[in-house]
């Protein structure tokens, strides 16, 4: 996710950051270097202007250049003027009390995700205590509102559809008395898509519309699609009007030229953002969090946000007491391994790790280690999971073979995990007691000078 942008910045302020002096040609080398980062990432022509001359007015001034430390000085402008022209602050949806229904246009062209994240949506609000509904309004495409059934079933959220319809606003009114009756309070409607714009869709989404008076209206656009995604929302915008954006695909996204053009163009924020093809992988967008990935500083507020979802306080607080007493087994360890996957992919997590970003490759690790560890483990017995003392030579090769590795790995596996279980026991007793992982920081620090 924005691997090149992040790297490339990363770089521009590697010239400045941690000098004790800066002058004004050290910024304008660091801009410059920012500069073409930014016009490689597809960020729009008009979008960079304003960020370079807004950096170097800001950076050139007698604050910055006297300042005690002012590469520091120079990457908080940089990453203020970032975080503005991603949008400022998240922006939450306006949706009505809980006792009034509330409508949500999803718009997009076809290939763009709009079906998906409609579902997405749904169960993000499901998840939040909303009572949301799936409403197939998509006339045109093949087989989509049987997609969006699918879909709904999945997350167990109801799609009201109609086989043969062929008034998207027909279906709406009716739609709409179901919603009423069963006491639904948000309708996300999936509405008509092409393959690019034409009058004859912006007539039909118009007149829905004006039928159903939504309290928003969001734009899903393809983020791989760089500055064609924000040529379709200004035009979606200008003649249906918006509220705001979804960018799908954004885990893929290694450029980032549409977030950082979106908000200055066209005026609308980016609410939401796509990670992965998972029914969860709908994320709000939080312009501080994404200008702090591309500045390679991480994001760990997401990350740890996405493991509480996964692993609830209750299991927290017992894997902690097999930690403290020394029963953690090779069954929990699997476990833990299954709920790291369902947080995201591995190199997703590495991007909200500062410094991290692009500089690991998921393959590079989870090739030789994560699969490799969860097909050994998981070709083990829950009787050698509970107690790895009883793997002896017999049952080592049989592991092996099931898990398509060979006995030397299983014996290095089992290595690790004994030497894990020690080192939990340590670190279960310091957080105990501060004095002592104080002093332990202290020797490791003095170790590492």
């Amino acid at each position: 996710m924005l691997d090149k942008l992040t790297q490339k910045v990363s770089d521009a302020l590697r010239l400045i950051s941690g000098k004790a002096t800066i002058t004004e040609k050290n910024i304008d080398d660091a801009v410059d270097v920012i500069k073409m980062a930014l016009l490689e990432a597809d960020v729009n022509l008009r979008v960079v202007r304003r960020f370079v001359n807004a950096t170097i007015e800001e950076a050139k001034g007698e604050k910055v250049l006297r300042s005690v430390d002012p590469g520091q000085q120079f990457v908080k402008i940089v990453h203020d003027k970032l975080v503005s022209f991603l949008g400022d602050a998240k922006q939450d949806l306006r949706l009505k009390g809980p006792d009034t229904l509330s409508v949500i246009l999803m718009l997009g062209l076809q290939g763009s995700g709009k079906t998906t994240s409609s579902a997405k949506l749904a169960l993000r609000l499901k998840k939040e205590g909303r009572k949301p509904m799936l409403v197939a309004c998509d006339l045109v495409r093949p087989a989509a509102m049987e997609q969006l059934a699918v879909l709904g079933g999945q997350i167990a959220v109801p799609v009201y559809k109609e086989d043969g319809a062929r008034d998207s606003v027909k279906v709406y009114r009716e739609a709409f008395n179901w919603a009423r009756k069963n006491l639904i309070d948000t309708m996300i409607i999936d509405t008509t898509g092409r393959l690019q714009i034409d009058e004859a869709m912006m007539a039909e989404l118009a007149r829905l519309k004006d039928a159903s008076s939504p309290d928003e209206l969001l734009l899903v656009a393809d983020a791989m699609t760089g500055q064609s995604a924000v040529d379709i929302a200004k035009t979606f915008d200008e003649k249906i009007g918006l509220t705001g954006v979804i960018l799908t695909k954004f885990d893929s996204d290694t450029r980032g030229g549409a977030a950082l053009s979106l908000k200055t163009i066209t005026g609308k924020p980016l609410k939401f953002i796509g990670t992965g093809e998972k029914p969860d992988d709908l994320e709000p967008f939080h312009p501080d969090r994404i200008a702090g990935r591309i500045l390679g500083m991480g994001d760990v507020v997401s990350l740890v946000e996405k493991a509480q979802g996964v692993i609830n306080k209750k299991e927290a607080e017992a894997l902690q007491q097999k930690m403290e007493k020394e029963t953690f087994t090779l069954e929990d360890w699997l476990n833990q391994l299954r709920s790291v996957k369902k947080i995201g992919s591995l190199q997703s997590m590495l991007d909200m790790i500062p410094g991290m970003a692009g500089q690991i490759r998921e393959e590079d690790i989870e090739k030789e280690d994560f699969k490799a560890q969860e097909a050994m483990l998981s070709s083990m017995t829950r009787k050698e999971r509970a107690n790895h003392l009883i793997i002896g030579p017999s049952r080592r090769a049989r592991i092996a073979r099931g898990s398509g590795t060979s006995v030397a790995e299983v014996a290095r596996l089992l290595k690790k995990f004994e030497k894990m279980r020690t080192m939990m026991k340590k670190m279960s007793k310091m957080n105990r007691n501060p004095a002592a992982a104080q002093a332990m920081m202290s020797r490791l620090q003095g170790g590492l000078r």
